[in-house]
């Protein structure tokens, strides 16, 4: 039985989309190419000629006003838009041996994509505050459960926080 598709599982952090799109490029030279994207992690691969894809994520929300205009100027210059992950656009182009084109020729650009990034994340810090707040000052031990979790969730939140942080930090010292 010859197989079309395959799904697979595989977790990146945001402060490491460099290696997610170097493990898809890797896919596509083994013959296995992203064709859809579904929970965190979850990608579906099509089968297929060995190509070398160079896959590049941009952090852009599809409710930005100009997000079809966006698209285009992708498409425009020759890079296929793939799918969506929450605000992740991931792209590919075909390139010749050694190249390694990029969606963003200059660091500045990759600064940008980052701060993003944490301005999402700083956003929805309060919420996650005022949630946190309710759940400690709650008399049910279920509530209670769930805040010490969700307290975990919050260090890791931080440290996520932190990791954006030191990327857009070594970027500016690439300037």
């Amino acid at each position: 039985m010859d197989r079309t598709t395959c799904k697979k599982f595989k977790w990146f952090w945001a402060w490491n989309d460099h290696k997610e799109e170097e493990w898809l490029q890797q896919m596509s030279q083994g013959g296995w190419h992203l064709k859809s994207l579904a929970l965190p992690g979850v990608y579906e691969f099509e089968k297929g000629e060995p190509r070398r894809y160079v896959y590049r994520l941009d952090f852009v929300t599809s409710a930005n006003k100009d997000y079809q205009a966006y698209l285009q100027l992708f498409a425009d210059a020759g890079w296929q838009h793939i799918g969506v992950l929450g605000s992740w656009q991931y792209f590919r182009i075909e390139a010749s041996e050694g190249e390694q084109p990029e969606i963003y020729t200059d660091n500045s650009s990759k600064i940008q994509k980052y701060q993003r990034l944490m301005t999402y994340l700083v956003i929805f810090l309060p919420i996650y505050f005022i949630f946190m707040s309710n759940i400690t000052n709650s008399e049910h031990e279920l509530m209670r459960a769930i805040g010490v979790v969700f307290a975990a969730f919050m260090v890791f939140y931080a440290y996520a926080m932190l990791r954006i942080l030191m990327r857009i930090s070594q970027l500016k010292k690439q300037l």
